[in-house]
Protein backbone atom coordinates (compact mmCIF):
# COMPACT_ATOMS: atom_id res chain seq x y z
CA UNK A 1 0.00 0.00 0.00
CA UNK A 2 1.33 3.44 -0.93
CA UNK A 3 1.89 6.20 1.60
CA UNK A 4 -1.01 8.06 -0.05
CA UNK A 5 -3.39 5.30 1.08
CA UNK A 6 -1.66 4.07 4.21
CA UNK A 7 -3.56 4.96 7.41
CA UNK A 8 -0.96 3.34 9.67
CA UNK A 9 -0.85 3.64 12.68
CA UNK A 10 -4.62 4.17 12.67
CA UNK A 11 -6.99 1.22 12.50
CA UNK A 12 -10.28 3.19 12.60
CA UNK A 13 -11.83 6.63 12.29
CA UNK A 14 -14.35 7.92 14.83
CA UNK A 15 -16.85 10.61 13.79
CA UNK A 16 -17.55 12.47 17.03
CA UNK A 17 -20.51 14.84 17.15
CA UNK A 18 -22.86 16.65 19.52
CA UNK A 19 -25.97 14.53 19.10
CA UNK A 20 -29.64 15.46 19.20
CA UNK A 21 -33.12 14.14 19.96
CA UNK A 22 -35.05 12.14 17.39
CA UNK A 23 -38.54 12.43 18.88
CA UNK A 24 -40.59 14.58 21.30
CA UNK A 25 -39.98 12.26 24.28
CA UNK A 26 -36.22 12.65 23.85
CA UNK A 27 -36.05 16.46 23.88
CA UNK A 28 -35.94 17.19 27.63
CA UNK A 29 -33.66 14.20 28.47
CA UNK A 30 -31.31 15.36 25.72
CA UNK A 31 -31.27 18.93 27.09
CA UNK A 32 -30.64 17.52 30.58
CA UNK A 33 -27.56 15.78 29.19
CA UNK A 34 -26.34 18.97 27.54
CA UNK A 35 -26.84 21.14 30.65
CA UNK A 36 -25.97 18.62 33.37
CA UNK A 37 -24.20 20.26 36.32
CA UNK A 38 -25.40 23.78 35.52
CA UNK A 39 -28.45 23.75 37.81
CA UNK A 40 -30.95 24.67 35.09
CA UNK A 41 -34.56 23.91 36.20
CA UNK A 42 -36.78 21.55 34.21
CA UNK A 43 -39.18 24.39 33.40
CA UNK A 44 -36.41 26.24 31.59
CA UNK A 45 -35.44 23.11 29.67
CA UNK A 46 -39.04 22.69 28.49
CA UNK A 47 -39.00 26.32 27.33
CA UNK A 48 -35.81 25.78 25.34
CA UNK A 49 -37.26 22.52 24.06
CA UNK A 50 -39.98 24.42 22.22
CA UNK A 51 -37.44 25.07 19.46
CA UNK A 52 -37.24 21.32 18.92
CA UNK A 53 -40.99 20.76 19.25
CA UNK A 54 -41.53 23.15 16.32
CA UNK A 55 -39.78 20.48 14.23
CA UNK A 56 -41.54 17.47 15.71
CA UNK A 57 -39.01 17.06 18.51
CA UNK A 58 -36.38 15.97 15.99
CA UNK A 59 -32.98 17.59 15.61
CA UNK A 60 -31.62 17.05 12.09
CA UNK A 61 -28.07 16.54 13.35
CA UNK A 62 -28.19 12.76 13.76
CA UNK A 63 -29.54 12.19 10.24
CA UNK A 64 -26.91 14.58 8.90
CA UNK A 65 -24.23 12.60 10.72
CA UNK A 66 -25.54 9.42 9.11
CA UNK A 67 -25.21 11.11 5.72
CA UNK A 68 -21.67 12.23 6.51
CA UNK A 69 -20.82 8.74 7.77
CA UNK A 70 -22.03 7.28 4.47
CA UNK A 71 -20.10 9.91 2.50
CA UNK A 72 -16.88 9.13 4.39
CA UNK A 73 -17.25 5.39 3.88
CA UNK A 74 -17.96 5.88 0.17
CA UNK A 75 -14.96 8.18 -0.26
CA UNK A 76 -12.64 5.81 1.61
CA UNK A 77 -13.80 2.85 -0.51
CA UNK A 78 -13.46 4.81 -3.76
CA UNK A 79 -9.86 5.73 -2.91
CA UNK A 80 -8.79 2.31 -1.66
CA UNK A 81 -8.55 3.34 1.99
CA UNK A 82 -9.40 0.23 4.02
CA UNK A 83 -10.38 1.82 7.31
CA UNK A 84 -13.65 1.36 9.24
CA UNK A 85 -15.57 4.50 10.21
CA UNK A 86 -17.62 4.63 13.42
CA UNK A 87 -19.86 7.31 14.93
CA UNK A 88 -20.48 8.45 18.51
CA UNK A 89 -22.10 11.49 20.16
CA UNK A 90 -21.38 13.51 23.25
CA UNK A 91 -24.97 14.03 24.35
CA UNK A 92 -27.26 11.44 22.73
CA UNK A 93 -27.38 8.01 21.16
CA UNK A 94 -25.15 6.60 19.80
CA UNK A 95 -23.19 7.68 22.87
CA UNK A 96 -19.42 8.13 22.64
CA UNK A 97 -18.65 5.68 25.46
CA UNK A 98 -20.79 2.96 23.87
CA UNK A 99 -19.13 3.44 20.49
CA UNK A 100 -15.62 3.38 21.95
CA UNK A 101 -16.51 0.25 23.94
CA UNK A 102 -17.60 -1.49 20.74
CA UNK A 103 -14.43 -0.34 18.98
CA UNK A 104 -12.19 -1.52 21.82
CA UNK A 105 -13.91 -4.92 21.91
CA UNK A 106 -13.43 -5.17 18.14
CA UNK A 107 -9.69 -4.79 18.70
CA UNK A 108 -9.13 -1.19 17.59
CA UNK A 109 -6.03 0.19 19.31
CA UNK A 110 -5.28 3.52 17.57
CA UNK A 111 -8.23 5.67 16.55
CA UNK A 112 -8.26 8.96 14.61
CA UNK A 113 -11.11 11.26 15.67
CA UNK A 114 -12.95 13.79 13.52
CA UNK A 115 -15.11 16.22 15.51
CA UNK A 116 -17.95 18.12 13.84
CA UNK A 117 -16.45 21.42 14.98
CA UNK A 118 -13.92 23.18 12.77
CA UNK A 119 -12.57 25.83 15.14
CA UNK A 120 -10.62 26.29 18.37
CA UNK A 121 -12.63 26.92 21.54
CA UNK A 122 -13.45 25.18 24.81
CA UNK A 123 -16.87 23.97 23.64
CA UNK A 124 -15.66 23.22 20.11
CA UNK A 125 -12.45 21.38 20.95
CA UNK A 126 -11.36 20.84 24.55
CA UNK A 127 -14.82 19.75 25.74
CA UNK A 128 -14.78 17.01 23.09
CA UNK A 129 -11.35 15.98 24.37
CA UNK A 130 -12.67 15.90 27.93
CA UNK A 131 -15.55 13.68 26.81
CA UNK A 132 -13.05 11.37 25.13
CA UNK A 133 -11.03 11.16 28.36
CA UNK A 134 -14.20 10.40 30.35
CA UNK A 135 -15.14 7.64 27.93
CA UNK A 136 -11.67 6.09 28.01
CA UNK A 137 -11.67 6.20 31.82
CA UNK A 138 -15.05 4.43 31.82
CA UNK A 139 -13.64 1.64 29.62
CA UNK A 140 -10.63 1.31 31.90
CA UNK A 141 -12.93 1.03 34.92
CA UNK A 142 -14.76 -1.80 33.13
CA UNK A 143 -11.50 -3.69 32.74
CA UNK A 144 -11.03 -2.91 29.06
CA UNK A 145 -7.75 -1.60 27.69
CA UNK A 146 -8.59 1.88 26.35
CA UNK A 147 -7.40 2.58 22.81
CA UNK A 148 -5.31 5.63 21.98
CA UNK A 149 -7.30 8.40 20.32
CA UNK A 150 -5.84 11.24 18.23
CA UNK A 151 -8.06 14.17 17.27
CA UNK A 152 -7.55 15.40 13.70
CA UNK A 153 -6.55 19.05 13.44
CA UNK A 154 -8.92 22.00 12.98
CA UNK A 155 -10.04 22.16 9.36
CA UNK A 156 -11.58 25.64 9.13
CA UNK A 157 -9.12 26.70 6.42
CA UNK A 158 -9.00 23.45 4.44
CA UNK A 159 -10.20 23.89 0.83
CA UNK A 160 -12.55 20.93 1.24
CA UNK A 161 -14.37 22.92 3.94
CA UNK A 162 -14.17 26.34 2.29
CA UNK A 163 -15.07 25.27 -1.26
CA UNK A 164 -18.59 23.96 -0.56
CA UNK A 165 -19.43 27.04 1.50
CA UNK A 166 -18.18 29.37 -1.23
CA UNK A 167 -20.40 27.60 -3.75
CA UNK A 168 -23.32 28.00 -1.35
CA UNK A 169 -22.76 31.76 -1.22
CA UNK A 170 -22.64 31.97 -5.01
CA UNK A 171 -25.93 30.06 -5.28
CA UNK A 172 -27.55 32.31 -2.67
CA UNK A 173 -26.39 35.47 -4.44
CA UNK A 174 -27.74 34.16 -7.73
CA UNK A 175 -31.10 33.53 -6.04
CA UNK A 176 -31.44 37.17 -4.94
CA UNK A 177 -33.42 39.56 -7.15
CA UNK A 178 -31.17 41.02 -9.84
CA UNK A 179 -31.76 44.59 -8.72
CA UNK A 180 -30.28 44.03 -5.25
CA UNK A 181 -27.76 41.25 -5.93
CA UNK A 182 -24.68 43.36 -6.57
CA UNK A 183 -25.20 45.42 -3.41
CA UNK A 184 -25.80 42.42 -1.16
CA UNK A 185 -23.79 42.21 2.04
CA UNK A 186 -22.26 38.94 3.19
CA UNK A 187 -23.19 38.20 6.82
CA UNK A 188 -21.00 35.42 8.21
CA UNK A 189 -22.39 33.92 11.40
CA UNK A 190 -21.20 31.55 14.10
CA UNK A 191 -22.17 30.48 17.59
CA UNK A 192 -21.69 33.19 20.19
CA UNK A 193 -19.60 32.17 23.21
CA UNK A 194 -18.59 34.09 26.35
CA UNK A 195 -16.01 36.77 25.59
CA UNK A 196 -13.71 35.29 28.25
CA UNK A 197 -13.85 31.89 26.56
CA UNK A 198 -13.14 33.43 23.17
CA UNK A 199 -10.16 35.37 24.50
CA UNK A 200 -8.71 32.15 25.97
CA UNK A 201 -9.21 30.03 22.86
CA UNK A 202 -6.19 28.54 21.17
CA UNK A 203 -2.61 28.11 22.41
CA UNK A 204 -1.43 30.47 25.15
CA UNK A 205 0.92 32.41 22.88
CA UNK A 206 -1.97 33.24 20.52
CA UNK A 207 -4.27 34.73 23.13
CA UNK A 208 -5.70 38.20 22.54
CA UNK A 209 -9.02 39.83 21.87
CA UNK A 210 -11.25 37.07 20.60
CA UNK A 211 -8.41 34.53 20.71
CA UNK A 212 -8.12 31.87 18.04
CA UNK A 213 -11.92 31.47 17.86
CA UNK A 214 -12.58 34.93 16.42
CA UNK A 215 -9.36 35.02 14.39
CA UNK A 216 -10.14 31.73 12.65
CA UNK A 217 -13.70 32.80 11.79
CA UNK A 218 -12.47 36.12 10.42
CA UNK A 219 -9.99 34.22 8.27
CA UNK A 220 -12.72 31.98 6.88
CA UNK A 221 -14.95 34.98 6.15
CA UNK A 222 -12.09 36.77 4.38
CA UNK A 223 -11.22 33.71 2.30
CA UNK A 224 -14.82 33.06 1.21
CA UNK A 225 -15.44 36.74 0.43
CA UNK A 226 -12.25 36.74 -1.66
CA UNK A 227 -13.30 33.60 -3.53
CA UNK A 228 -16.72 35.14 -4.24
CA UNK A 229 -15.04 38.30 -5.53
CA UNK A 230 -12.78 36.26 -7.80
CA UNK A 231 -15.77 34.38 -9.21
CA UNK A 232 -18.22 37.25 -9.64
CA UNK A 233 -16.02 40.33 -9.98
CA UNK A 234 -18.07 42.00 -7.22
CA UNK A 235 -16.43 43.02 -3.95
CA UNK A 236 -19.28 42.38 -1.51
CA UNK A 237 -18.77 43.99 1.93
CA UNK A 238 -18.97 41.51 4.77
CA UNK A 239 -19.31 41.19 8.55
CA UNK A 240 -18.83 38.49 11.20
CA UNK A 241 -21.81 38.24 13.56
CA UNK A 242 -23.04 35.79 16.17
CA UNK A 243 -26.10 33.75 17.07
CA UNK A 244 -27.54 31.29 19.58
CA UNK A 245 -26.45 33.06 22.75
CA UNK A 246 -27.60 31.10 25.82
CA UNK A 247 -25.80 32.67 28.79
CA UNK A 248 -27.05 34.99 31.56
CA UNK A 249 -27.44 38.66 30.54
CA UNK A 250 -24.72 39.91 32.91
CA UNK A 251 -22.01 37.75 31.28
CA UNK A 252 -20.47 39.35 28.14
CA UNK A 253 -20.83 37.19 25.02
CA UNK A 254 -19.56 37.82 21.51
CA UNK A 255 -21.68 40.33 19.58
CA UNK A 256 -23.41 41.61 17.45
CA UNK A 257 -26.37 39.25 17.26
CA UNK A 258 -27.42 38.35 13.73
CA UNK A 259 -30.97 39.71 14.10
CA UNK A 260 -29.73 43.00 15.56
CA UNK A 261 -27.27 43.22 12.70
CA UNK A 262 -29.98 42.73 10.09
CA UNK A 263 -31.85 45.68 11.61
CA UNK A 264 -28.70 47.81 11.38
CA UNK A 265 -28.14 46.81 7.75
CA UNK A 266 -31.71 47.70 6.85
CA UNK A 267 -31.42 51.02 8.64
CA UNK A 268 -28.24 51.88 6.76
CA UNK A 269 -29.82 51.20 3.37
CA UNK A 270 -28.23 47.85 2.57
CA UNK A 271 -30.38 46.38 -0.23
CA UNK A 272 -29.93 42.65 0.53
CA UNK A 273 -27.86 40.13 2.47
CA UNK A 274 -26.69 36.54 2.40
CA UNK A 275 -26.37 34.81 5.79
CA UNK A 276 -23.49 32.34 5.79
CA UNK A 277 -23.31 29.96 8.81
CA UNK A 278 -19.58 29.31 8.71
CA UNK A 279 -19.53 28.17 12.35
CA UNK A 280 -21.62 25.06 11.63
CA UNK A 281 -20.74 21.91 9.72
CA UNK A 282 -24.38 20.99 9.03
CA UNK A 283 -27.90 22.43 9.18
CA UNK A 284 -28.66 21.40 12.77
CA UNK A 285 -31.16 23.02 15.13
CA UNK A 286 -29.31 26.29 15.66
CA UNK A 287 -29.33 26.81 11.90
CA UNK A 288 -32.94 25.69 11.42
CA UNK A 289 -34.34 27.78 14.27
CA UNK A 290 -31.98 30.70 14.92
CA UNK A 291 -31.38 31.43 11.24
CA UNK A 292 -34.09 29.84 9.08
CA UNK A 293 -36.83 30.71 11.57
CA UNK A 294 -35.86 33.75 13.65
CA UNK A 295 -33.40 35.58 11.40
CA UNK A 296 -35.38 35.09 8.20
CA UNK A 297 -38.54 36.19 10.01
CA UNK A 298 -36.73 39.35 11.11
CA UNK A 299 -35.60 39.96 7.53
CA UNK A 300 -39.16 39.51 6.25
CA UNK A 301 -40.43 41.93 8.90
CA UNK A 302 -37.88 44.50 7.73
CA UNK A 303 -38.57 43.88 4.06
CA UNK A 304 -34.89 43.04 3.58
CA UNK A 305 -34.18 40.42 0.89
CA UNK A 306 -32.06 37.73 2.58
CA UNK A 307 -30.91 34.27 1.60
CA UNK A 308 -29.33 31.71 3.90
CA UNK A 309 -26.33 29.93 2.41
CA UNK A 310 -25.68 26.20 2.76
CA UNK A 311 -23.42 24.51 5.28
CA UNK A 312 -20.89 21.87 4.23
CA UNK A 313 -22.93 18.85 5.34
CA UNK A 314 -21.93 15.65 3.57
CA UNK A 315 -20.45 17.33 0.49
CA UNK A 316 -18.03 14.91 -1.24
CA UNK A 317 -15.29 17.55 -1.07
CA UNK A 318 -15.58 17.61 2.71
CA UNK A 319 -15.43 13.82 2.87
CA UNK A 320 -12.29 13.97 0.72
CA UNK A 321 -10.83 16.60 3.06
CA UNK A 322 -11.36 14.27 6.03
CA UNK A 323 -9.50 11.52 4.18
CA UNK A 324 -6.66 13.92 3.43
CA UNK A 325 -6.49 15.07 7.05
CA UNK A 326 -6.39 11.49 8.28
CA UNK A 327 -3.66 10.40 5.87
CA UNK A 328 -1.70 13.57 6.57
CA UNK A 329 -1.78 12.84 10.31
CA UNK A 330 -0.94 9.17 9.76
CA UNK A 331 2.09 10.06 7.66
CA UNK A 332 3.24 12.51 10.31
CA UNK A 333 2.91 9.87 13.00
CA UNK A 334 5.13 7.59 10.90
CA UNK A 335 7.68 10.36 10.40
CA UNK A 336 6.93 10.68 6.67
CA UNK A 337 7.18 14.25 5.30
CA UNK A 338 3.77 15.40 4.06
CA UNK A 339 2.20 18.59 2.76
CA UNK A 340 -0.36 19.99 5.22
CA UNK A 341 -3.09 21.63 3.17
CA UNK A 342 -4.47 24.98 4.36
CA UNK A 343 -5.52 28.21 2.68
CA UNK A 344 -4.89 31.73 3.92
CA UNK A 345 -2.39 33.22 6.33
CA UNK A 346 -2.98 31.19 9.50
CA UNK A 347 -1.60 27.96 8.09
CA UNK A 348 -2.44 24.43 9.22
CA UNK A 349 -3.46 24.04 12.84
CA UNK A 350 -1.51 22.00 15.38
CA UNK A 351 -1.95 18.21 15.51
CA UNK A 352 -1.56 17.99 19.28
CA UNK A 353 -3.35 20.49 21.49
CA UNK A 354 -0.66 22.08 23.69
CA UNK A 355 -0.94 22.52 27.43
CA UNK A 356 -3.10 25.55 28.23
CA UNK A 357 -4.92 25.44 24.89
CA UNK A 358 -8.60 26.41 25.38
CA UNK A 359 -8.39 25.99 29.18
CA UNK A 360 -11.17 24.18 30.99
CA UNK A 361 -13.61 25.86 33.35
CA UNK A 362 -12.34 23.47 36.03
CA UNK A 363 -9.36 21.09 35.96
CA UNK A 364 -10.37 17.96 34.05
CA UNK A 365 -8.37 15.38 32.09
CA UNK A 366 -8.57 15.66 28.31
CA UNK A 367 -7.53 13.12 25.70
CA UNK A 368 -5.65 13.86 22.46
CA UNK A 369 -3.46 16.62 23.85
CA UNK A 370 0.01 17.22 25.21
CA UNK A 371 -1.38 16.77 28.73
CA UNK A 372 -3.44 13.69 27.95
CA UNK A 373 -3.37 10.79 30.43
CA UNK A 374 -4.08 8.47 27.48
CA UNK A 375 -1.24 9.44 25.13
Amino acid sequence: MSDQRDPTPYDALLLLSFGGPEGPDEVVPFLENVTRGRGIPAERLKEVGQHYFLFGGVSPINEQNRELLAALRADFAEHGLDLPVHWGNRNWSPYLTDTLREMAKAGHRRIAVLTTSAYASYSGCRQYRENLADALAALEAEGLEPPRVDKLRHYFNHPGFLGPMTDGVLRSLADLPGGVREGARLVFTTHSIPVASADASGPVEEHGDGGAYVREHLEVARLIAGAVRAETGVDHPWDLVYQSRSGPPHVPWLEPDVCDHLEELHGSGTPAAVIIPIGFVSDHMEVLYDLDTEALAKAAELGLPVRRSATVGADPRFAAAVRELLLERAAGERGVPVERCALGSLGPSHDLCPIGCCPARAPRPAAAGADSPYA
